[in-house]
Formats: C-alpha cells, structure tokens, sequence
C-alpha cells in the first residue's frame, strides 16, 4: 500500500498554493518542508521510501541513494540518463542508480519546483498510483518558498527533431511551453488519440497529473516472466485485456492514456534542468526519443539559449530564430 507521511500533512495542507505556469513565477523555489511518502516499486515490487527535503538555491534536482552509504549524488539531468527501457533511470556511477523517476519529476515541474533533495532508500522511485497525481500532493503538502535567485529558462530558438521509423519528438520555439502528444495503438480501447496541452493556469494538476501509466495484459506476463513489473497492480497500472480496461473504476480521462504520455514527456523534459520555452510534440515517442531529443538539442547551441525569467523576449539574441530544422534521423545514425 501506498502511504504519505500523515504525520506532517495535517499542518502543512493549509500552505499548498496553485500552479500558474511552467514559466512563473519568476524566482526560484524550493519546498518549505521535508516531505515522506512510502510505495511500491513497480518493477521490483520492493516497499521503497522517498523524502523530498528544501534545496539550496541552483542546486536543481538531486536524486540520492541512502541504501548505499557514500554513493554520489545524481543530478536529474538528460546526460546522466543511463537507460530509457520501461521508464527513464539516472546514474553517475557504475551500480547506482534511480529508476522511474518521470512521475516525480513531471510533479516537481508541473508545480515549479526548481531546487530538491530527493532521498530514496533502493533503486526505484515508488510509483504510488500510476500518476504524477501523488507526489502533486506531497509537493502541496510541502508548502514551497521562493528563493533569492531567478528561474533559468531554456529558450528555443529553432526546431529540432529526432526520428526513428514512424517515431518523432520535436521542439519549437513558442511563448509559452505546451506537451502535444499523438498515439496509435491496434487495441480499439485506446485506438488513435491526440492531445495538446499549454501548460498555464493549473493545466497541469488538472488534465495531466492524474493521468496513470498503462499497460497490455500479455505485456504484463512478459514482464512479469522477465522479472519486471513485480510491483505492477491495478492499484497503479491501468490494464487493458481483449479490448476492456479491466480497471474496476475505469478511467480518470476518456483519452487518459495519451495524457499519461503528456505526463511522462513533461517529466523527461525536465531533465533539461530548467523550464522550456517552447512546444513539444512527441508521435508515437517514449523515454528514448524524448532523452535523444535532448541530446540533440544541447548539441546544437544555436537552437536554445537560457534566459533569466524576467528578460524581455525582444531582446537581439531573439534573431537567432528561424524556420529551419535541425532533424536527427536516429535510424540513420545507429545503422
């Protein structure tokens, strides 16, 4: 079972304050408590416990391993991702890792948090319900400070694209960030669905955060049978078999699977270590690609640039845009 720290809850609720945009506020913040929640591990099935603690200014996320005394901290950023397969795992060092860390970080951005201590006591972060929907919660609970420096912002000054097969992942340069999504599954529960969504004025919380995970029964077999997914339920999977969600509640969203993989692509993103000013569109893309996406784009200085939150966007540097691609054929470059 799930459990959040009720200890702490009670006094903290009453400083949960609402999201308002990816891109504001304009200082930095950090959490005004330490926070604790205990799950399950998805794929190990372990009981594992997680402690979101305050951050000094500029630190950024900080993901560490209290099970392994000595063990170095590890930065949620794109080039410390060591493996996207089933969910997107982060390490600095030979056999230390952080697994499915995109639920949590896809809270940490939808409720702006720039700066965090996160403790976990084993090599996965617990996937509690499926969405980003408990760690919202936590992060609420929490409470959040502003900080004496500005928000870094990751300007995007031209496209870029990474494909593979019928696989693609862009950004483009926008006012505001905003997570397009298109999925085509053959199960006639989930079938084609699109979705686009600006993230201001609460969006996030309110038509992403609950989105959970989901699955195929004969992937769970096969995963299962690989020693994966011990953790899997449907208390935090939702199952789909022959064509029936085999939820007993149903689903949270009628397009809840295409949202999730809003969820998922905002989580991945954050991973840039500051907020993107620009719009995502992913096809048919996952972990891998949106993690290539960032390669890409931070091997190609000039298509970002970071900005300070507060700077006037018709700055000269804003010349930089064009309607130029960058395109990384991924298939192209593996073959």
């Amino acid at each position: 079972m799930n459990h959040i720290g009720q200890d702490t809850i009670s006094k903290n609720i009453e400083t949960a304050s609402p999201e308002a945009s990816l891109l504001d506020p304009q200082k930095q913040k950090t959490l005004l408590r330490t926070m604790n929640c205990v799950g399950i591990a998805l794929h190990s099935g372990e009981k594992v416990s997680l402690t979101l603690k305050p951050a000094e200014a500029n630190t950024g996320v900080i993901f560490r391993r209290t099970d392994i005394p000595g063990s170095k901290e590890i930065e949620a950023r794109w080039d410390n991702v060591v493996d996207t397969r089933m969910c997107t795992t982060i390490g600095v060092e030979e056999g230390v890792t952080i697994s499915t860390i995109e639920h949590l970080m896809s809270a940490l951005a939808g409720c702006g948090v720039d700066n965090v201590y996160v403790d976990v006591n084993g090599p996965e972060v617990p996937v509690m319900d499926g969405s980003a929907q408990p760690f919202v919660f936590l992060i609420e609970c929490a409470g959040l400070q502003e900080q004496d420096a500005l928000r870094r912002v990751i300007e995007i000054l031209k496209p870029v694209r990474v494909e593979i097969g019928d696989k693609m992942a862009e950004l483009v340069p926008s006012d505001t960030f905003s997570v397009s999504f298109e999925i085509d599954f053959e199960s006639k529960v989930v079938a084609k669905q699109a979705i686009s969504v600006n993230m201001v004025n609460g969006t996030f919380k309110k038509e992403v955060a609950r989105a959970r995970t989901f699955g195929f029964m004969h992937e769970v077999e096969q995963l299962r049978a690989a020693g994966l997914g011990l953790g899997g339920s449907l208390d935090n999977v939702v199952i789909i078999e022959d064509d029936k969600v085999l939820n007993e509640d149903g689903l949270r969203y009628a397009d809840e699977f295409v949202r999730h993989k809003v969820l998922d692509a905002v989580g991945d993103l954050y991973t840039s270590g500051a907020v993107i000013r620009g719009s995502y569109k992913g096809v048919r893309a996952g972990h891998a690609l949106t993690n290539q996406l960032l390669r890409a784009l931070f091997a190609n200085p000039s298509s970002w640039r970071y900005v300070e939150s507060e700077e006037n966007d018709d700055s000269d540097e804003a010349g930089f845009v064009t309607n130029e691609a960058e395109i990384v054929d991924l298939a192209a470059v593996s073959a």
